[in-house]
C-alpha cells in the first residue's frame, strides 16, 4: 500500500475528513495536488469555517463535484480571512 501525498494550504492544513475524502477519489486528488498552495487554502478555509457538521459534510462533497468540473476556487467565497492580519481579529 502506498501513501498519498495530500498538498496543504498556506495557513490550513488539511483536516482528516477531506483527507479521507481526497484518498477516497484519486481523480479529485490528483487536482487537488495540482492546485496552488493559495486556492488548497482557500478551499480548506471555506470548508472549515462553517459551524455545522452537516453543513461541513456538504462542502466537502461540494468541493470534490467542483474540483472534478474544473473549478479551480470556491465559488462565492470572497477568500481567507486568516491570510491577513487585520481581518484575524474576527476569527
Amino acid at each position: 500500500m502506498t501513501k498519498e501525498t495530500i498538498a496543504t494550504g498556506v495557513v490550513h492544513i488539511v483536516p482528516d475528513d477531506l483527507k479521507e475524502a481526497l484518498l477516497s477519489h484519486p481523480d479529485v486528488l490528483a487536482t487537488w495536488n495540482d492546485l496552488t498552495p493559495l486556492a488548497r487554502n482557500e478551499w480548506i478555509c471555506w470548508t472549515t469555517m462553517v459551524k455545522k457538521p452537516e453543513t461541513r459534510a456538504n462542502h466537502i462533497e461540494r468541493l470534490c463535484a467542483d474540483l472534478l468540473q474544473g473549478k479551480r476556487r470556491p465559488c462565492c467565497w470572497p477568500g481567507c480571512p486568516h491570510r491577513n492580519a487585520k481581518t484575524q481579529k474576527y476569527f
